[in-house]
């Protein structure tokens, strides 16, 4: 059994109509992912996949935290997440984009929805990513204090 099989949606099996898909994406899914970025979380996806005539409009929205390094102490953080984003998807003679539409192969029209949800995750999380002020640790803070130019309690203050 492939490891993302759990994420996988057969749109050929579903009805018209609305169908909804429930993730929590502990731990053991950012282990699965193998990512330096975000190797630990909590979050809560909701995917929705609307089953047209006209193909599979698929909503997914993600909710939840996620560690990631402080860049100024590199500590271990939580970063709230919350993003929602759709993606169009039609069946065809084999995979490919057709502008801002997916093709899936009739042949095999299964989504695997893991992949998205991390992509969904790792663009939430903003480039900069610093404790609220006062909670970096504060033997690194002290060290990086001393070797810069820069005062980081006026930064702090933007």
């Amino acid at each position: 059994m492939p490891k993302f099989a759990t994420y996988n949606i057969d749109l050929k099996a579903l009805e018209k109509g609305t169908h909804t898909y429930t993730y929590q994406l502990d731990n053991a899914y950012f282990e699965l992912i193998d990512s330096s970025d975000i190797q630990q979380g909590n979050v809560d996806a909701i995917v929705n996949v609307a089953v047209s005539a006209a193909g599979f409009l698929v909503t997914m929205k993600v909710e939840g935290a996620v560690v990631v390094t402080c860049d100024r102490c590199l500590e271990d953080m939580p970063q709230p997440i919350y993003a929602e984003d759709m993606m169009r998807i039609k069946l065809g003679d084999e995979l490919n984009e057709e502008g801002d539409v997916m093709v899936l192969p009739e042949r095999n029209p299964v989504l695997n929805v893991g992949w998205f949800l991390y992509e969904l995750i790792a663009l939430a999380i903003p480039i900069k990513h610093v404790h609220e002020p006062g909670e970096c640790n504060q033997v690194m803070a002290d060290k990086l204090r001393n070797h810069t130019a820069v005062n980081l309690d006026e930064e702090e203050e933007d």
